[in-house]
């Protein structure tokens, strides 16, 4: 009987011992997470738009303005992008999500559009303040560059025939006082 509740308690106290650990890597791995959406802070805040976009295979030329908003949402997990579209050629409004994906290492997008169009990308910084997107199962990159503290520069390219990459948007985005 002895034996039986010795081993009891010692099983008991290899779980505990197990959930600690599990508990532990938890913790870390969500705090790896809140450091890894860190680098987004460069871009939290309202922003002004103003869009430049070229004649390109997508589109003819406009232009416009808007606002936007970047935010951290759900205990800092996530980070929200919503923003709306003044262009002479119509109106937009879109809701965008980054999160880290640490089963890959890398960082998601996820974007929606008032049009019911949608589409995701895979992105990572390359320095502090450039974010540099690939988008899913199309040849677009974009990229997020801060100018200054109140000043980024988004930027959207598509290949050409001959293989170079030429703009097809570009979006001032300048702090909101």
């Amino acid at each position: 009987m002895k034996i039986y509740y010795i081993f009891i308690v010692l099983s008991m106290f290899r779980i505990s011992i197990v959930s600690s650990n599990n508990i532990k890597t938890s913790v870390q791995t969500m705090s790896n997470q809140d450091n890894k959406m860190k680098k987004f802070e460069f871009l939290i805040g309202t922003w002004n738009l103003e869009y430049r976009i070229p004649k390109s295979q997508f589109s003819e030329p406009d232009s416009g303005t808007g606002t936007g908003t970047f935010k951290r949402a759900l205990n800092d997990k996530y980070v929200y992008f919503d923003y709306e579209s003044f262009l002479t050629r119509g109106t937009g409004k879109a809701h965008a999500i980054f999160a880290w994906d640490g089963k890959v290492q890398i960082y998601r997008y996820w974007w929606f559009e008032d049009s019911g169009s949608f589409m995701q990308a895979a992105c990572d910084f390359l320095k502090e303040g450039l974010l540099y997107m690939i988008w899913d199962n199309s040849l677009l990159k974009q990229t997020f560059q801060q100018v200054n503290q109140d000043k980024i520069i988004l930027h959207m390219d598509s290949p050409d025939s001959e293989g170079n990459y030429e703009c097809v948007l570009e979006v001032i985005m300048t702090r909101s006082k």
